[in-house]
């Protein structure tokens, strides 16, 4: 476990997009909190979008957003995760599962 917060020490003070990856339970969620807290954006939210649990056809909405009428049943503009995201980190979780 030494060995793999010493490497999380060493991505926190980069620029870099990580991959974690572990079994479902593992604690994927709070070693990339731990990286998100140490970094360059730690002043920015910290988002976890569960890819897993949301239906097919509505992940590239939640990533992207949409805009009011831009299909049936939208009354809204939504932002998406990435914009929401922005100065801070957006945490991917069960990509594997997508």
């Amino acid at each position: 476990m030494q060995v793999i917060m010493e490497k999380l020490n060493e991505v926190s003070a980069t620029e870099v997009s990580i991959l974690l990856e572990g079994e479902t339970g593992v604690g994927k969620t709070e070693l990339a909190r731990y990286v998100h807290e140490r970094s360059s954006q730690r002043y920015g939210p910290f988002l976890d979008m569960d890819v897993g649990a949301i239906p097919a056809n509505l992940v590239e909405s939640e990533l992207f957003g949409h805009e009011k009428g831009a299909f049936t049943g939208t009354e809204r503009t939504h932002l998406g995760l990435i914009e929401q995201a922005d100065g801070g980190t957006l945490f991917l979780d069960e990509i594997h599962n997508f």
